[in-house]
């Protein structure tokens, strides 16, 4: 071997080779000695415009923003780190990609298997790290320049795609991905200049179509759309004719079926005790009141999603069906004409048309109480009555001009910051909810609206969420020359899921920066918690030192650390000007909030 020579930079080039001819786009690397070959390769594929690469120092952060461009593009973003801790870095945004079906490779680097167990720098047992969080593992032999090697990376690349995208035989479910790559030393060399190219447009995901549970009429039905359930929800819930119960990160939460006040129906006798059958899709994680159902004897549950390994979770007391995609059964066509004199044959008919009337009943029962709950808890700040601006009376001039004005300082609260939020984003854009109290605002409150809304619930943690947004933006607003064809994408956080994941608004000088809106409301520390039924007896100042988690950050002179633009709202009339500026690049937007 040459001086000039590297097994481990061939092997790199013809692996990330082979992901590129399988669709990889996108790539998230961290620095390191021992990944050195895996780094040069991506920058040089980079450079071509063969795939977009992102770099962070932090491997945590690294994680989680491939997690985020895979949710944006439905397809494996390749996060790539050296040896010892940076790999246990991953495990945050394992978790949530495994729980999430969200598809990632993690090429992580190694020393060679001779050197584990001696006590070498930087050398633990990497294989094996993730333990079942991941779809598969592959610990790669260090390459020693064998004619072989080339097909090797090639099997290897062609088995993580397609077990990362769950097309692998036995994988159901799409999620996370472990390659780990032992390298010797020389770990690289020069690589070699690549002709200019463009990303593959390959679908590697397509897959057989899905069996098909076809759903009989007639049981009261309800379709609850948890995170991720994506239209399928809203399509099955307008053509049963059922209410539709969908969380704001569902991907379904439009449509005249919507039910937005659907915790109170839950736990009424006359709504949620009179269900017979709930469809579920996604992962309902917002309510007390969906599980209680799900658990309770007499209620059918259907479970429609990729992998029936979950379905205990929503109902361990009588386990319920898996079905991967459901419709509603065709309807009974054989009903008479209206004055037909009825025979035998039309009682079926007559029973199908009694069914269809009780279904339509039964929605609008549920629609028609869930409007009358919403009016009667409007907005925090009622907006003036414009006819009194146009009265001659001057007394009820003035009495608009105080409203309008009293309107404008009033203070935020959480439910109007939530749904200000909200009604500020369109198709365009993408919003990113946070684990806090804001999110239960906006499940309660929300109207129905065809927005991209995402929110790390798999396991509902609030670190990474920066980090999930960042990628996010970057994928979508990828090839945009103006910012109105992507929009913005909208960030809404509280101040200790800011704080948590700080790190990711480090954008390095060579790095793209996202149109991103990160609107955070502090109410100095994890308020959440004072939902907590042991908050009303517990020793308030222990509560707040080991659950709240006070504190006094500046967030202005955060901003101003990392080159974030900064804004501060403490009015509603502020918030509304924050939310209606143009966003050209990262900035925080401050609104303070009571406790």
């Amino acid at each position: 071997m040459t001086a000039a020579e590297s097994p481990a930079a061939d092997f790199s080039l013809a692996l990330l080779s082979e992901f590129i001819e399988l669709g990889l786009t996108d790539a998230v690397l961290s620095p390191g000695s021992r990944s050195q070959a895996l780094a040069l390769a991506l920058a040089e594929f980079d450079r071509v415009g063969m795939l977009d690469l992102q770099v962070r120092i932090d491997e945590r952060s690294a994680g989680f923003t491939a997690l985020g461009l895979a949710v944006e593009t439905a397809r494996p973003a390749v996060v790539v780190t050296t040896s010892g801790t940076a790999v246990a870095n991953l495990l945050p945004a394992v978790l949530e990609a495994s729980h999430s079906n969200v598809p990632m490779l993690l090429l992580t680097s190694d020393r060679p298997d001779e050197l584990r167990a001696t006590g070498s720098n930087q050398t633990t047992w990497q294989a094996g790290i993730f333990g079942r969080f991941v779809r598969a593992e592959f610990d790669v032999q260090a390459p020693v320049g064998a004619v072989t090697e080339p097909a090797r990376a090639h099997d290897i690349a062609a088995a993580a795609w397609a077990a990362a995208t769950g097309a692998s035989t036995g994988s159901s479910t799409a999620g996370p991905v472990h390659v780990n790559l032992q390298f010797r030393e020389p770990l690289s060399t020069v690589v070699p200049h690549l002709p200019p190219g463009a990303p593959h447009a390959v679908d590697a995901t397509a897959s057989t179509p899905a069996a098909v549970l076809e759903l009989e009429r007639g049981p009261r039905t309800i379709v609850i759309a948890g995170h991720g359930a994506g239209p399928a929800a809203e399509e099955l819930a307008h053509e049963g004719g059922w209410p539709l119960l969908a969380e704001p990160s569902s991907g379904s939460r439009f449509g005249r079926n919507l039910v937005v006040a659907y915790r109170q129906l839950l736990a009424a006798e006359d709504f949620g005790g009179r269900v017979e059958r709930a469809i579920v899709f996604g992962h309902p994680s917002l309510s007390r009141e969906v599980p209680l159902l799900l658990r309770r004897e007499g209620v059918e549950v259907i479970v429609v999603g990729q992998s029936p390994d979950d379905v205990s979770v929503f109902n361990p007391a009588h386990r319920a069906a898996f079905a991967p995609a459901v419709r509603v059964a065709p309807a009974d066509d054989r009903a008479g004409a209206a004055g037909d004199a009825p025979t035998a044959t039309d009682e079926p008919s007559d029973r199908a048309a009694a069914d269809r009337a009780a279904e339509r009943d039964w929605l609008r029962s549920w629609a028609v109480t869930s409007r009358a709950l919403l009016a009667a808890e409007p907005d925090d700040v009622a907006p003036p009555n414009i006819e009194a601006a146009r009265s001659r009376d001057i007394a009820e001039r003035r009495e608009y001009r105080v409203a309008e004005l009293s309107a404008l300082r009033a203070s935020i609260t959480r439910r109007m910051l939530a749904l200000a939020v909200w009604r500020a984003t369109w198709p365009h854009d993408r919003l990113v909810l946070g684990a806090s109290r804001l999110i239960r605002d906006l499940d309660q409150a929300a109207p129905g609206k065809k927005i991209i809304v995402h929110a790390n619930r798999g396991l509902a943690g609030i670190d990474g969420t920066i980090a999930t947004a960042s990628g996010i933006a970057l994928a979508s607003q990828r090839g945009s020359e103006l910012a109105a064809q992507t929009g913005v994408t909208r960030v809404l956080i509280g101040d200790l899921t800011l704080l948590h994941d700080v790190g990711s608004m480090l954008l390095g000088s060579e790095e793209r920066r996202p149109r991103i809106h990160v609107i955070v409301g502090n109410d100095g520390g994890g308020t959440i918690f004072d939902t907590l039924e042991v908050a009303a007896t517990a020793d308030r100042a222990a509560f707040d030192r080991v659950m709240m988690t006070p504190h006094t950050v500046d967030l202005a002179a955060l901003a101003a650390a990392y080159g974030w633009s900064y804004a501060r709202a403490s009015t509603r009339s502020e918030l509304d000007r924050e939310l209606t500026s143009p966003i050209t690049g990262p900035t925080l937007l401050e609104v303070a909030l009571d406790r």
